[in-house]
């Protein structure tokens, strides 16, 4: 069996992110099964090459994977013929002018979101990429979810009859720092670094929301900075210039209406960090990173509101869970099998970086929502695309 070793660069494997999800679950868990196998039987087999800011850090990753290959310097890595793929996963404030040094390079590409702090430089990366003939590629790990895969085969099914509802509740408490150590990164609570909880998720409720439910339409959405004051990682006290929670009604163009909650200020009273609620004429659904829980119009209750008496019906008991009746991968993983297929087959990506610049386009229409108090309407990417 023939089988190609592919180089792939990745730019930020030290953070959590980076290292956790993306190098040892995708790449290193890739390669343990002996790689990636394509439909003529040559097996794909990854190779990383990381990179990032501090030498220290990235030699011990290098030694604790045994891996041979590691630089801080991008320029040296970009110039290596040898490496065919570059990967980001940086703070989104360095992403942009990093994936455009690679594109020009003539790397295939494949970032994290959002793929630049604008929708005008995600439409420039998108084109150029277009124009150099590259595979290019975004992560979108929330279609491989479990609970969403469940969800998606709901809505093919016609579970749902016609859909007139979506709540999506995302998030939990992230520590302040001071007492306790905060468990995201404090460059995520700046804007100036490219923070922001509209910036960080917006990008990933588009494609979400996209996928499961059509076309956006509209939106209104107010923003907070609810905590201003926060620790970083070495205990010194920083200001919070970033938002740090959002509140959005959006329209779809089948009529049917999202209220998304994303928050990393509230304490989390749900199965799951991420649920969402779908209801339609025939049915309901609630859909969490791994479960999905079904109620059909016929085996709905009728709740009677009486203030006086206990309630006598348990809501939780009539919901009936979507079997696991096939098996689950890591999304992450999945999504690199499918990118590094495309990349050595010379084909495009589906989920490229036109549809990143669709995320930061949700993203910046939101905080122009926010910022001027008013609903605001989703124009077609496609004629920006083209011209």
């Amino acid at each position: 069996m023939a089988r190609k070793v592919i180089h792939v660069a990745l730019n930020g494997v030290t953070g959590r992110m980076g290292y956790r999800q993306h190098l040892v679950r995708s790449l290193l868990a890739i390669r343990e099964q002996g790689g990636v196998r394509l439909d003529d039987g040559t097996t794909v087999y990854p190779e990383p090459v990381l990179v990032g800011r501090s030498e220290e850090r990235l030699r011990a990753i290098a030694a604790r994977h045994g891996l041979d290959r590691w630089t801080t310097d991008l320029d040296e890595v970009l110039a290596d013929r040898e490496v065919e793929v570059y990967f980001d996963t940086q703070l989104t404030s360095l992403r942009e002018a990093s994936l455009m040094r690679a594109i020009e390079a003539g790397k295939h590409v494949y970032t994290e979101k959002p793929v630049a702090g604008s929708l005008a430089g995600a439409l420039r990366l998108a084109r150029a990429a277009q124009a150099k003939g590259i595979t290019h590629g975004v992560v979108h790990d929330k279609l491989f979810l479990p609970g969403v895969i469940k969800l998606r085969r709901l809505v093919e099914a016609g579970f749902f009859g016609r859909v007139l509802s979506v709540r999506l509740e995302f998030g939990y408490w992230v520590f302040e720092g001071d007492q306790v150590a905060a468990q995201r990164p404090s460059w995520n609570y700046r804007a100036e670094d490219g923070g922001g909880i509209v910036l960080d998720m917006f990008p990933h409720w588009q494609y979400l929301l996209t996928d499961l439910f059509g076309p956006l339409t509209a939106l209104y959405v107010r923003s907070f900075t609810h905590i201003p004051k926060r620790w970083d990682e070495s205990g010194q006290p920083y200001d919070a210039t970033a938002d740090d929670a959002a509140y959005a009604v959006l329209e779809f163009a089948s009529g049917a209406v999202a209220s998304v909650n994303s928050s990393w200020t509230v304490r989390v009273n749900r199965r799951e960090l991420l649920e969402l609620q779908v209801d339609g004429t025939a049915g309901s659904a609630v859909a969490g990173l791994r479960h999905c829980a079904i109620q059909h119009r016929v085996t709905t209750p009728m709740p009677v509101w009486n203030p006086d008496l206990p309630d006598p019906l348990d809501y939780q008991a009539q919901w009936t869970d979507v079997p696991d009746n096939m098996s689950f991968d890591n999304g992450f993983k999945v999504e690199w099998e499918l990118f590094l297929k495309s990349a050595v087959e010379g084909r495009p990506f589906g989920w490229d970086l036109t549809e990143g610049a669709k995320g930061v386009q949700l993203a910046e229409l939101a905080l122009r929502s926010s910022a001027e108090g008013r609903r605001v309407d989703v124009p077609c990417l496609f004629p920006a695309l083209e011209a």
